[in-house]
């Protein structure tokens, strides 16, 4: 590149300098016209690339695509979005935690919690991911609440795992000197406030804690968690349907699993 002498540059400047106000004007428009002129060619083009682009593709509605969505939703939850309403699992209670704000959806006009139905489906595929990892023997549930024994009672007959429903046997966990001391490596406790003391033994033991949250649980002392209605026969059956189906098929239990139906009975 020539170098710009100094003299060439002070010339320029009086060239400059003796322009009147109208020529510097008339310049800096060529100037910005020019500039524009450049600007609207390489838009022309630009566009008329993307005409020829877009006569290419096939051009989907926002409505076609809210519904491909939808559709797909539906195809990749654990089962359809109706067995989760007509169990109530998206029910929650009037007090909500600070824990459990970050799902719920929003509040019936009598004061309920309402969760999140796809992030109930969520919690529920990670549940069983994380429970996959442990054998029978080191698993027990605990719940303590009536409406969900019978759950409890079918998913311990199909996967062998232990489970103490109504009454929990204080210091099992935490005694080594009674005889019916064992120990364990992950606890399913369905209500934290019902199921208090296992919890508390469980941590005292400092093992894994699988809990199911209602919008009036605290999840601080938990490892993963399930949420959703813990209160009533058909939402803890929904769960203990699904944790029973995915635990078989990743264990490689071979049994015929009752159909959802049987799990919302009384």
């Amino acid at each position: 590149m020539p170098r710009i002498k100094k003299e060439d540059i002070e010339e320029n400047k009086e060239k400059l300098e003796k322009l009147t106000t109208t020529e510097l004007e008339e310049a800096a428009e060529a100037e910005s016209l020019a500039t524009e002129e450049t600007l609207d060619s390489k838009k022309k083009k630009l566009l008329e690339k993307a005409k020829k682009l877009a006569e290419k593709i096939d051009v989907t509605t926002s409505e076609e695509l809210k519904e491909k969505v939808k559709e797909k939703k539906k195809k990749d939850t654990l089962i359809p979005l109706e067995d989760y309403v007509r169990s109530g699992i998206y029910l929650g209670t009037k007090v909500v935690t600070p824990d459990m704000r970050p799902f719920v959806y929003r509040r019936r006009a009598d004061g309920l919690a309402i969760f999140n139905t796809d992030i109930i489906d969520d919690k529920l595929k990670e549940a069983t991911e994380y429970l996959s990892k442990f054998n029978p023997e080191d698993i027990i549930v605990v719940c303590k609440r009536q409406a969900g024994w019978r759950a409890v009672q079918m998913f311990s007959e199909i996967t062998g795992i232990r489970i103490f429903t109504k009454k929990y046997p204080a210091g099992i966990l935490t005694n080594t000197k009674l005889p019916n001391f064992f120990e364990i490596e992950l606890a399913i406790i369905c209500d934290s406030w019902l199921d208090k003391n296992a919890l508390a033994d469980v941590r005292k033991v400092r093992k894994k804690v699988l809990l199911i949250c209602d919008t009036n649980n605290h999840s601080k002392n938990a490892d993963q968690i399930i949420i959703g209605n813990n209160k009533h026969n058909k939402s803890l059956g929904v769960m203990f349907y699904l944790l029973t189906r995915e635990y078989a098929k990743a264990k490689g239990i071979e049994t015929k699993i009752p159909e959802l139906d049987e799990w919302l009975k009384e």
